[in-house]
């Protein structure tokens, strides 16, 4: 459900598009699910050029004009200019992922003529958008289409809290603008090094790290990998990182 309170003026257009798409999805049909993979991936374009577009004192990013205007120009810069000027923003989320959708998308567009996409791509492409959504804008726009994508939900939610907590311990080492950058394994080996995360902490938040990658690449074995159990314990795990 959307916080009404906390609709920002410049997210509603993004919102409006990926609502529209799983507003598609009611009538499982092969076009609604092709249109319906469509819009979320226009909400996915629009969040990025909304957000890199927005002031300074709003963001805190420092982008020249010429800068967002060259980066508007395809999904792929669009993708680099969030990584290099936002990383902070990208907790949970696989940019790689995000991109192989994009161009599952193009080929629906442009060759979709007898072309179908399965549900739950449509489904987990939507989950992404999802987080994008609360990382760039603050607050989460819709819930879960589906019992099994809502269980998915919840943890990319928890997992992006993870990420986010392992970055701010980094941090207490090294400057937090480089902490920012590091990807999750290499956070994992910075804290273990420096003792503030053992051993079998790391082996176990590896094992999370893989169902993360599965479910966002749309693999198969992510569906059997993730139980309500493992969210709760990346919930867990998110609330001890967080403490002083």
């Amino acid at each position: 459900m959307t916080d009404k309170n906390r609709e920002l003026p410049w997210a509603t257009g993004p919102g409006e598009i990926l609502r529209h798409g799983l507003d598609l999805l009611r009538k499982d049909t092969d076009t609604n699910r092709r249109l319906a993979m469509i819009s979320i991936d226009n909400s996915v374009e629009l969040m990025m050029k909304t957000f890199l577009g927005l002031p300074r004192r709003v963001t805190g990013l420092t982008i020249t004009r010429k800068e967002f205007q060259d980066v508007s120009e395809s999904f792929p810069a669009l993708l680099d200019a969030l990584e290099k000027f936002a990383g902070s923003k990208l907790d949970g989320l696989d940019l790689g992922a995000i991109e192989w959708y994009h161009r599952l998308r193009n080929q629906l567009y442009h060759q979709g003529n007898g072309l179908t996409v399965e549900r739950d791509k449509v489904e987990i492409y939507a989950e992404l958008a999802n987080l994008l959504f609360t990382n760039l804008f603050g607050y989460r726009l819709i819930e879960s289409p589906t019992s099994k994508t809502e269980l998915l939900g919840e943890f990319l939610v928890s997992w992006a809290d993870v990420e986010r907590a392992l970055r701010k311990l980094a941090a207490k080492h090294i400057s937090e603008e480089k902490a920012q950058r590091l990807t999750v394994l290499t956070a994992m080996k910075t804290l273990l090094l420096r003792k503030d995360l053992p051993m079998r902490d790391v082996v176990e938040l590896e094992q999370y790290r893989r169902i993360r990658n599965l479910a966002a690449h749309g693999e198969p074995e992510w569906e059997a990998s993730l139980t309500a159990e493992v969210v709760e314990r990346v919930r867990t795990f998110a609330k001890r990182l967080e403490r002083p």
